[in-house]
């Protein structure tokens, strides 16, 4: 079975940034096969996205990345504060899914870029890899 042994993402963002989301899981039978996603926008309801598919050098062990362009085509702006909830678990070849980490993100200007802040560990190494990218489109409608 799949279990995300560490997890880390920063909370805020400006609207355009690039979210990494840090993970490190394993699974001792080496039988992982993909990661879930799903976007909950405030207001706006879920979206769940594309399956992220390990590629066999992720199967038993991995610490990396998944990287989500916040800017969205069907919304060139959204407001300052609008919340947003990523929920990610790791599924294996059976089937079985690992406990789901929920990562909270708001959107505001005036904040540090993600290249500035100190990742913790283990995710204070250098080169690490990006196993994939997130896929979802934000909509706003400026009512």
């Amino acid at each position: 079975m799949p279990n995300i042994t560490h997890a880390f993402a920063i909370d805020k963002g400006y609207y355009g940034c690039i979210w990494k989301i840090y993970i490190e899981a394993e699974a001792p039978n080496g039988d992982m096969d993909k990661i879930a996603v799903i976007a909950e926008q405030t207001g706006y309801g879920h979206y769940p996205t594309d399956w992220i598919i390990l590629k066999a050098r992720y199967r038993k062990h991995f610490i990396g990345y998944l990287q989500w362009n916040t800017f969205s085509s069907k919304a060139s702006s959204l407001p300052e504060w609008t919340q947003m909830t990523m929920k990610v678990s790791i599924f294996d070849k059976a089937g079985n899914e690992s406990k789901e980490v929920v990562f909270p993100f708001r959107f505001e200007s005036g904040v540090k870029n993600q290249s500035e802040y100190q990742l913790p560990p283990p995710f204070d190494k250098q080169d690490i890899p990006r196993i994939g990218h997130i896929m979802v489109d934000l909509f706003y409608e400026n009512r």
